[in-house]
């Protein structure tokens, strides 16, 4: 049987590179710069499915930053989807972010809103809307709305964890829970959604949630160095709980168990997301 030929988009990105390694074992893979217009020229129709990988994020958000947003995640992925559907791709998974429920702490369910606060989830909310307005029966649109990645590498929030880990020798004994993802996981995710032909909305996580305190003493014991959990300065993490970044850091936001778990709503529940086997990797084993 002739190899399946995938597009990712973000020739740049963490996820866009891990991914592509992860994936050109068994497919034809291509990576893809999308900044300027150049990839316009490129021909889409070799090509079974398109990971849209690139996106604007991890910018401080101000008034005049709000058109990079919405040109780099929505208006970007409206043309390469509407690109993708007009030359015949088959399959295009998106990118999307738990951030598309403006929440900062609290538990996703299967019935919680979108309705996003920052200029990234608008963005990303946005483009979904406009993938589900285009997907046809021959165009399946997957959309992956993720929570921090995590993995050797990986950037955003994650990698100013790896900076304090490798400073401090304390941190704050807080039993929080985060929803995340292995970086090997989410991989395991989009080839699985890719060999199933799979469609709609996931909400990928690890098997267990994390708390941030355990996250930061197993980046120190991969780096080789010895963080202590302690108590006394649990007064100190809740103080910093008042602030929107406290909050990320120390609070609790996750999706229910049950969402995460592939078969409702395309990748939940009945059609050929059921049954996807993609949390592969433990916590503990992500990091050695």
């Amino acid at each position: 049987m002739e190899k399946k030929n995938i597009l990712i988009t973000g020739k740049n990105s963490y996820i866009g590179n891990m991914l592509s390694q992860y994936l050109e074992k068994e497919y034809k893979v291509q990576l893809l710069s999308v900044r300027g217009t150049g990839w316009k020229k490129e021909k889409f129709g070799e090509f079974d499915v398109v990971v849209h990988c690139a996106a604007v994020v991890h910018k401080k958000e101000k008034r005049h930053q709000k058109e990079d947003y919405i040109q780099g995640n929505y208006q970007l992925t409206k043309e390469l989807a509407e690109k993708s559907k007009k030359e015949g791709v088959k399959q295009f998974i998106f990118l999307s972010s738990m951030s598309v429920y403006g929440l900062e702490e609290g538990v996703v369910g299967k019935d919680t809103k979108a309705q996003p606060k920052s200029l990234y989830g608008k963005s990303k909310w946005l483009a979904e809307k406009a993938l589900q307005a285009i997907e046809s029966k021959e165009f399946q649109v997957v959309i992956l709305r993720l929570p921090m990645v995590y993995g050797k590498g990986a950037k955003g929030n994650y990698k100013k964890l790896v900076k304090l880990a490798v400073k401090i020798p304390v941190f704050p004994a807080i039993k929080n829970q985060r929803s995340m993802i292995y970086i090997g996981n989410l991989c395991e995710l989009i080839k699985k959604v890719i060999e199933r032909k799979a469609r709609g909305i996931f909400y990928p996580q690890d098997r267990e949630y994390v708390s941030t305190a355990e996250l930061v003493r197993q980046i120190g014991k991969a780096y080789g160095r010895e963080i202590r959990l302690v108590k006394w300065m649990n007064p100190f993490a809740f103080l910093c709980m008042k602030s929107r970044v406290g909050k990320k850091v120390f609070g609790n936001l996750v999706y229910q168990k049950g969402i995460s778990e592939c078969g409702l709503n395309g990748g939940l529940g009945n059609g050929p997301g059921e049954g996807i086997e993609y949390q592969i990797i433990g916590f503990q084993e992500s990091f050695f």
